[in-house]
């Protein structure tokens, strides 16, 4: 569970139709063909720290990855190339991958399915475990309702810590932020698409009542026997 009470969503008054249906996509390896969390890294810290910083970090990267704990794997790479790194750079680094992302990433098939939702009147949603830095400018990029990611953490000078509010966005992760958001907005935790690739949408995607996992397969633009909303 996140304990950021600024990632925690707070309940409030529902500010949507709680009729409408909901459709929720993960990003990288969903939406995308390939992960942007290493180019995003690569490209906010610089290979100087890749190259002096990492070598370090390596075998105890390489023990957390092999015990599939990439929870704790995210957090020392993020630390390795991210702590002392100005929000401003931060912020420049992530329009350059937003950038990739929404020119030559998109996995078009999904994009489709997306722009069905979109016409379709449904409330989109973005979770990721990526870093809400460029996903919030993906999601703007796209035209999604709302985003939910792993968030960087500052100090009161702007500059990184390394750190993750709350945590990464992965797993039970996602599926309590994303719920935590419904019941606000909504005053409902009904989820009527879900769309992941991986392990870690496994939680989100056992909220849904239309659950599709896109790996491996081409979709169609819309559901078959679809009639829109």
């Amino acid at each position: 569970m996140h304990s950021d009470t600024e990632i925690a969503v707070t309940r409030a008054a529902s500010k949507y139709d709680c009729t409408v249906p909901v459709a929720v996509f993960d990003l990288d390896g969903t939406l995308t063909v390939r992960d942007a969390v290493v180019p995003f890294l690569i490209e906010a810290g610089g290979r100087k720290r890749l190259v002096c910083r990492t070598p370090g970090q390596i075998g105890a990267f390489a023990k957390l990855w092999v015990k599939r704990d990439r929870d704790g794997a995210k957090l020392i790479a993020t630390r390795a190339m991210l702590t002392g790194v100005e929000r401003e750079s931060v912020g420049k680094a992530a329009m350059t991958i937003a950038a990739r992302i929404t020119r030559g990433w998109m996995r078009d098939d999904v994009l489709a399915r997306l722009r069905w939702h979109q016409e379709s009147g449904h409330h989109t949603i973005i979770v990721s475990a990526s870093y809400s830095e460029y996903v919030r400018l993906v999601g703007d990029a796209l035209g999604v309702d709302h985003v939910i990611a792993s968030e960087l953490e500052f100090d009161e000078s702007g500059i990184c810590t390394g750190g993750l509010r709350g945590g990464n966005c992965r797993g039970q992760e996602k599926a309590d932020r994303l719920t935590a958001y419904l019941e606000s907005s909504f005053n409902s935790t009904a989820v009527d698409w879900c769309y992941g690739d991986s392990s870690g949408d496994d939680e989100m995607l056992a909220l849904a009542t239309n659950a599709i996992r896109v790996h491996g397969i081409d979709l169609d633009a819309a559901p078959e026997g679809s009639v829109g909303a």
